[in-house]
């Protein structure tokens, strides 16, 4: 078969299983994922040797440190892997839910519900741990789905959903419900975009060129997550030790991932006793500094920002610095180039942080904690499938009931109109 019938074949076989999947027990889905973690826990060795390849390939590209990063898995990793499908099985099944009901003058009886979007396809990059993450949940909520994963964690992603789909559908999931697109080719993409017939939403997880080529061109309809250039602001008030452990977990924690902060700003009354201990704290952890030109005249030997750099998501040990005059010009400066993920103030002024959170424009908006917390686990909803920037249907960390939608349920008993 050609791609595009392959592509067709694995679209029919999801859309069909959809059905089964709407009306699947919560018992079921329950015992899949479940049996789908252990699976995953017994055969870490077989993941991590496929893993190895995709590393290795990675590195011999030159493929820079913190993007491996986000394809290493171990056997901590798988096991964080297998626990967020415990967690998801364990959290509420949304399907049937109701969150409506009511008694119209004229009798009719009306309930709204929650209900499966129906076929799913996400699209993510260099992240093997979206295989498990993304089938788990599309599963709880009732969906079948269509995994695209990118072409460099290839070996990890076939090792992964080959486990997964035996242990699920050898617990009760409908033949066809979780299907992976195991070929490199980008047209695979391409025409995902414009399976309507079969696809009931697509979601898009990884770099900004991937999201922007997705929304651009599918005609299919997408729930976009979106990059990260997350901000921290410290604030005049701030506690200063508080202040530089929260800079260092959200920068260096884990700097590839989208939650982690780019930008860092400090207000003008403390930046003189504060850049230089955050440079000292940083150095120790190899992070660069770039400073604007007030940074710069008390750091003589900061890198200058530039103006792209308040726009960039390093995904790396940089770190942009700005020293602005108040809080209005950091929520300024934030709600300009934010890309509406996590933004944070670190304050004791009860006035600003209601300030901050009221007026910066973001899907998570923290005071004195790190940006690094705006994922689906932190937050308790198991695993995530995406965090989500944009403002309908679905926002911040997207858990179960992000993957479904709502039906209203009418009873009469011949009520005319």
């Amino acid at each position: 078969m050609n791609l595009q019938e392959i592509m067709l074949e694995k679209a029919k076989a999801a859309k069909q299983a959809a059905g089964a999947m709407a009306i699947l027990s919560t018992e079921t889905k329950n015992r899949a994922l479940m049996e789908m973690a252990d699976v995953l826990e017994q055969h870490s060795p077989t993941i991590i040797e496929a893993n190895r390849l995709d590393v290795e390939l990675a590195e011999h590209k030159g493929i820079r440190r913190s993007y491996i990063d986000r394809l290493l898995l171990n056997e901590s990793r798988i096991a964080g892997m297998a626990d967020g499908l415990r967690q998801a099985a364990g959290l509420p099944d949304p399907v049937g839910e109701g969150d409506y009901a009511t008694v119209r003058p004229n009798g009719l009886e009306i309930r709204r519900v929650r209900v499966p979007l129906g076929t799913v396809g996400i699209i993510y990059e260099a992240r093997p741990n979206v295989t498990s993450d993304a089938a788990g949940l599309c599963i709880k909520a009732g969906n079948s789905v269509i995994l695209k994963g990118g072409s460099e964690a290839i070996n990890s992603n076939k090792a992964i959903i080959a486990l997964l789909q035996e242990a699920a559908y050898a617990a009760g999931i409908p033949d066809g419900a979780i299907q992976f697109v195991d070929v490199t080719d980008r047209e695979a993409v391409q025409l995902m975009l414009k399976m309507n017939e079969y696809l009931d939403v697509i979601i898009p997880r990884g770099g900004a060129g991937l999201i922007k080529t997705v929304v651009n061109n599918s005609s299919v309809p997408v729930i976009e997550t979106g990059t990260g250039v997350c901000h921290t602001f410290v604030d005049e008030s701030a506690d200063m030790q508080m202040a530089l452990d929260i800079a260092v977990n959200a920068k260096t924690s884990r700097p590839s991932v989208c939650n982690a902060m780019e930008t860092l700003l400090v207000h003008q009354n403390i930046a003189e006793g504060f850049l230089p201990e955050l440079k000292r704290v940083m150095a120790e952890q190899h992070c660069e500094l770039r400073g604007c030109l007030r940074c710069q005249e008390i750091l003589s030997d900061i890198t200058p920002a530039t103006e792209e750099d308040w726009h960039t998501e390093y995904g790396d040990l940089i770190l942009s610095v700005k020293i602005v005059d108040d809080v209005n010009e950091a929520i300024d400066h934030i709600n300009k180039y934010n890309t509406g993920h996590s933004e944070a103030i670190v304050t004791e002024s009860l006035k600003n942080a209601r300030q901050f959170q009221q007026r910066v424009d973001a899907a998570a908006v923290y005071v004195n904690a790190s940006t690094r917390f705006t994922d689906g686990c932190e937050f308790g909803f198991g695993a995530e499938i995406g965090i989500s920037t944009q403002k309908l249907h679905a926002r911040g960390p997207m858990g179960l009931a992000a993957l479904t939608s709502t039906k209203y349920l009418i009873n009469g008993d011949g009520q005319i109109r």
